[in-house]
């Protein structure tokens, strides 16, 4: 096999990249869900309310959000190596000068600044583009194991952290997390440096619904409907992910009991998107877009009437199964519907969308708690944006299926 063959779209090649942009993406999404399980601690350290203590995790997506974008054209000018590099840096020293926070606006901007904008972000809207260029036949389930690393790293790091901050505090807890980070995705990082293959090509998937080549035809709207679809999404996502801790805790049941739900909603969104990917492979990403939204709609009405211990571990299970395959549909759709060469900036906008989602639906919902005492408002706020993002997926269905022509009456 010549060097251009083994370097070719679904080669063993292609396949070690996504291996090692998983890793990345896992050890890198620490910075997404650590502002989660110390919501707790922070509210008691600095003596805010409830949506003062989720503005930290709020503030982490803002930035994550800007450095989606920031590290995707950065990815697509210099290669994914530059912003992962700069990733692991970011994350290390990021953590340490929040474990040394003598404020809570010191370690809300650290969090936004350095964890989420110039640490996080680029191990999720960049890899997911960079993979999505090295695959077409398996494109669906490669996107969707890469985009798992966020989910992986909220069910593995959460209960972890939770032990270790009851062991030896938060800010000792921070450190070891940024040291574990550098040392991990910096020499990672290194394997990364050759540029993706660049096809301008649908998937087969997509193509089976009589397209025989190329690209799919767009609506001029459909990239802006696509950006508020990922944001409406997130937002209703957001309110068991960001909420579960505190809200076991408000029922009794303790943190901890919400850091295990978390890690098992996570746990089964992983196994939720890694199926996605297996699905979008064979009915295309708009339709697993179509099925995951309605799934999700439900998964949130469930959250309102079982409220009991063993009930919020079974709908916390439901979600992660019912909402996993979302995120990873938008890349596919994109890279169906716009040249590759655009892969970069156009799937990390959209997904910068899905952060600012979930960033917007964490801090609402914790508004919505402190005006009335409850999460059953919250819930349902999320059930009305999940139907916003299912009302987006079903118009571009619409406009998407070929219409047959009318014929003229004859007089």
């Amino acid at each position: 096999m010549n060097a251009a063959a083994a370097h070719t779209p679904d080669s063993r090649y292609a396949w070690i990249r996504l291996v090692i942009s998983l890793v990345l993406a896992v050890v890198g999404g620490i910075g997404l869900w650590l502002s989660v399980v110390v919501l707790p601690t922070i509210q008691a350290e600095f003596g805010v309310d409830r949506a003062g203590a989720s503005l930290p995790y709020t503030a982490t997506f803002i930035g994550f959000a800007a450095g989606g974008f920031i590290m995707g054209r950065v990815a697509d000018r210099f290669g994914i190596i530059v912003p992962v590099s700069i990733a692991a840096v970011s994350l290390c020293a990021g953590f340490f000068l929040a474990a040394m926070s003598q404020s809570y606006w010191q370690f809300v901007v650290v969090q936004a600044v350095l964890i989420g904008c110039f640490g996080s972000a680029a191990t999720f809207g960049p890899l997911v583009a960079d993979t999505s260029q090295w695959f077409l036949k398996r494109r669906g389930i490669a996107v969707a194991i890469v985009a798992s690393g966020n989910y992986i790293a909220g069910t593995l790091w959460p209960p972890a952290m939770q032990a270790a901050i009851q062991s030896y505090g938060w800010r000792t807890t921070y450190m070891a997390i940024g040291i574990i980070c550098v040392v991990v995705m910096l020499p990672l990082a290194q394997f990364l440096r050759r540029r993706p293959h660049f096809d301008d090509t649908a998937s087969p998937a997509s193509r089976a619904t009589g397209q025989k080549g190329g690209l799919l035809p767009k609506h001029p709207l459909l990239f802006p409907a696509l950006v508020l679809a990922g944001l409406s999404c997130c937002v209703a996502m957001s309110m068991p992910q960001v909420h579960i801790v505190a809200y076991c805790a408000d029922l009794g049941y303790g943190p901890a009991r919400g850091a295990e739900m978390l890690s098992i909603m996570l746990g089964f969104g992983v196994v939720s998107r890694l199926a996605s990917g297996l699905i979008a492979d064979k009915i295309g990403g708009l339709a697993t877009l179509i099925a995951g939204s309605f799934l999700q709609m439900l998964a949130l009405l469930f959250y309102i009437p079982f409220d009991g211990l063993t009930s919020l571990y079974i709908v916390s299970a439901v979600f992660g199964l019912s909402q996993g395959g979302i995120v990873p549909s938008y890349a596919l759709i994109i890279r169906d519907h716009f040249p590759a060469r655009e892969a970069g900036s156009r799937i990390s906008t959209v997904l910068t969308a899905t952060v600012l989602g979930m960033a917007l639906g964490g801090w609402l919902s914790g508004e919505i708690y402190d005006w009335t005492g409850s999460y059953t408002l919250a819930f349902l706020n999320g059930v009305a944006w999940n139907v916003l993002n299912l009302s987006i997926a079903l118009w571009i269905l619409y406009i998407r299926t070929p219409r047959k022509p009318v014929a003229m009456a004859t007089a």
